[in-house]
């Protein structure tokens, strides 16, 4: 055997070690891409629910005042509830448009009461200083709100939950006066 060269399988080994060790780079980087990219996603999606929760803490409206019941004319109870309603301390202004407000008492089933522009059962009205429309509150604003509810007798419970769209819940509950006048505060 001459002029015959002797070719080992550990000529590639180097070669062949080289690739392979390229292909795990190439694999490594890959994952790291989507391990990197699931983790931007999921800081961005954390961030987005600490702002939006700064925002629902923020923006919180609160009873300004007394609320009232008022009896009309002919009716065996209080069929008509007012009271006003401003931003809490710092808060930006607020859409009270999308606003709703649950009412009810131990004889009725919970009511939805939505913004309108004239107060029934199933609406409420808005305004400012009690003459003009609105559908915002802003800082250092007290907005009035009136809703007509089914009467309610003396000594009866009620219950009322002023929903914003963005913000806290306000809870609001109370039993109507021993006797029942014209315009009543309701404590």
């Amino acid at each position: 055997m001459s002029g015959c060269s002797h070719q080992s399988s550990d000529d590639f080994t180097g070669l062949e070690a080289a690739i392979v060790l390229i292909a795990f780079v190439v694999v490594a980087s890959v994952f790291a891409y989507v391990i990197l990219g699931a983790g931007f996603f999921t800081t961005q999606k954390a961030q987005e629910t600490v702002y939006r929760s700064v925002e629902q803490a923020s923006t919180n409206v609160q009873i300004a005042g007394n609320v009232y019941g008022i009896q009309s004319e002919g009716s065996t109870g209080i069929n008509e509830i007012h009271f006003s309603l401003k931003l809490t301390s710092g808060s930006p202004g607020a859409d009270l448009s999308r606003m709703q407000i649950i009412f009810s008492t131990p004889s009725t089933d919970p009511v939805t009461v939505s913004h309108g522009l004239v107060a029934d059962r199933s609406t409420f009205t808005l305004t400012a200083s009690g003459i003009t429309p609105v559908t915002m509150v802003q800082a250092n604003e007290q907005v009035e709100v009136v809703f007509k509810v089914a009467p309610v007798p003396a000594k009866s419970r009620m219950t009322m939950e002023i929903r914003p769209a963005v913000g806290a819940v306000v809870p609001y509950s109370v039993t109507a006066p021993t006797f029942i006048y014209h315009t009543n505060i309701l404590c």
